[in-house]
C-alpha cells in the first residue's frame, strides 16, 4: 500500500513531482555515489599499494574501509539534520562534503592521508544515502516502498558493472588521481539533478527541532522497537558479507586466479548477472513479502558458501575452481539485491513519523559495525578464497537466524489481525 505523501507540491506553489521513473532513476543514482566511489577504486588497489604502501601492500584494502568507516559515522547525524532543515539541503551539503574529501585524496601524498580523505569522502556520502532513504519512505510506504527499493537497486547494481571498467580505463589514461576527478563529476551531477527536479519531500509542518533532548527520544524510539532492532542487526551480517567480499574480490582475482587484468569485466558481467535480482525482488516482494525473501536469500547463502569452501578445501584448482569461485560470486551479490533493500524497508516502515532519524541510526549501526566486523576479515587475506567464503558463510547464517525470526513475527501479526476481524 502506497503511503500518503508527505508533501503536496501543487499547495506550496512548487513544480510537480517527477514521474516515478524518473524518480527511480534519481534516488538510485544518488545511490550509486556510493557504488561508484567503492567500485571503481578496486582497479587501483594494486597501483596505489605499490605506490605508498609497498612494505605492506595490503593495506590498500583499508581504502575501502575508511570509506565506509566515514559514511557510517555520518550516517548518525545526517537524519536528524534532515528531519529539522529538509532533505535537500542536507544532500546538498553533503554532496559539497564529499566533494571536498575527493580533493583532498586527489592531494594525499601518503596511505595514510589518502586513508583520511577517503574517510572525509565518507562522511559527504551519508547525505546522499540516507537522506534518499528519507525520501522514499516519506513518498512511500510498506510493500510498495520495498518494490520502489528494488528498482532502485537495480540501477544501483548496475553501476558496479562498469565503474571497474571506468576506473581502469581512466587510470590507463590519466593514473589513478584521476579518479577523484570522476567522483568530482558524478557527484556533481546527481546533486545538480536532485535541485533541479525533487521538490523538499518534508514540509516545514513535519520537520523536528534538532534538540538532543528530541534526538535522543527518537533514537530511544528506534532501539526499543523489536523489529526495527533485528533488522538492524541482519542489515549488519549483510554488510559484514558485501564489505568483506568488495575488500577482498580484486586480490582474490590478482593473487588466487592470476586474472587481475580481465577482473574489470569479469566484475561487470557478475554485476549484471546480480542485477536481475532486483527485478527478481520487485516481482515477489508484493506476494511473498519482506521477510521471507530476505530469509531465502540469507540460507541459501549458507549453503552455497559452505559449498564453495568444500570445492576449494577438496583440492580443486584451475579453471574449474576459477568457474565455480565465479559462480559463487554471482550469487553473493544476487543475494544482496534480494535483502538490503527488504531489510531497510522493514526497517523504517515503523519509523515514517521519524524517517530522517531512523534511517540515520539504521544505517549508521549497520554501515559501521559490518565495515568494522569485515576489516579483520580483509586485513587476513592469505592468498585464498577462505576469508571470503567463511566471512560470507558465517554472516550469512546469523542473518538467516535473525531473518527467520522477522517471518515469525510476521506470521504472527498477520494472524493476530486475522483473529480480530473475525
Amino acid at each position: 500500500m502506497t503511503a500518503p505523501r508527505a508533501t503536496d507540491p501543487s499547495a506550496q506553489g512548487a513544480r510537480a513531482m517527477p514521474s516515478k521513473a524518473e524518480f527511480i532513476a534519481l534516488i538510485a543514482m544518488l545511490f550509486a555515489i556510493i557504488a561508484f566511489s567503492v567500485d571503481s577504486m578496486l582497479p587501483a588497489l594494486p597501483v596505489i599499494g605499490a605506490e605508498l604502501s609497498p612494505l605492506d601492500p595490503n593495506r590498500a584494502q583499508l581504502i575501502v574501509i575508511a570509506f565506509v568507516l566515514g559514511l557510517g559515522a555520518a550516517t548518525l547525524v545526517t537524519g536528524p539534520m534532515s528531519d529539522a532543515w529538509g532533505r535537500k539541503p542536507v544532500i546538498i551539503g553533503g554532496a559539497c562534503l564529499y566533494v571536498f574529501g575527493a580533493f583532498l585524496a586527489w592531494a594525499a601524498p601518503t596511505l595514510e592521508l589518502l586513508l583520511l580523505a577517503r574517510f572525509v569522502q565518507g562522511l559527504g556520502a551519508a547525505g546522499p544515502r540516507v537522506v534518499g532513504m528519507a525520501i522514499v519512505r516519506d513518498l512511500y510506504g510498506g510493500r510498495e516502498m520495498a518494490r520502489i527499493l528494488s528498482f532502485v537497486m537495480l540501477v544501483f547494481m548496475l553501476v558496479p558493472a562498469v565503474a571497474p571498467l571506468i576506473g581502469s580505463g581512466i587510470i590507463f589514461v590519466a593514473g589513478w588521481r584521476a579518479l577523484f576527478a570522476a567522483f568530482v563529476l558524478f557527484a556533481a551531477l546527481a546533486t545538480l539533478w536532485l535541485a533541479l527536479r525533487l521538490p523538499e519531500s518534508l514540509p516545514v509542518a513535519a520537520r523536528r527541532a534538532m534538540r538532543p533532548s528530541v534526538i535522543n527520544r527518537a533514537v530511544v524510539e528506534v532501539l526499543k522497537h523489536r523489529v526495527v532492532r533485528l533488522s538492524i542487526m541482519a542489515q549488519t551480517m549483510g554488510y559484514v558479507l558485501l564489505f568483506s567480499t568488495i575488500s577482498l574480490i580484486q586480490p582474490v582475482f590478482d593473487q588466487v586466479f592470476d586474472r587481475a587484468s580481465t577482473f574489470p569485466l569479469w566484475f561487470a558481467g557478475m554485476a549484471v548477472v546480480s542485477g536481475s535480482a532486483s527485478i527478481l525482488n520487485a516481482a515477489l516482494v508484493m506476494r511473498l513479502g519482506m521477510q521471507r525473501l530476505a530469509a531465502a536469500a540469507f540460507g541459501g547463502q549458507v549453503i552455497l558458501s559452505s559449498i564453495m569452501t568444500l570445492f576449494w578445501l577438496s583440492g580443486l584448482r584451475g579453471d574449474a575452481m576459477f568457474a565455480v569461485y565465479v559462480v559463487w560470486q554471482c550469487t553473493v551479490l544476487f543475494q544482496s539485491g534480494l535483502t538490503v533493500g527488504n531489510l531497510n524497508a522493514i526497517a523504517m516502515e515503523p519509523m515514517a513519523h521519524i524517517a530522517g532519524t531512523a534511517a540515520s541510526v539504521i544505517g549508521a549501526i549497520s554501515t559501521v559495525a559490518g565495515a568494522l566486523i569485515a576489516a579483520p576479515i580483509a586485513l587476513v587475506f592469505n592468498g585464498t578464497p577462505l576469508p571470503m567464503t567463511l566471512g560470507v558463510g558465517g554472516a550469512s547464517a546469523i542473518a538467516f537466524g535473525l531473518t527467520w525470526r522477522l517471518v515469525r513475527i510476521e506470521r504472527h501479526r498477520l494472524r493476530s489481525g486475522a483473529a480480530r476481524l473475525k
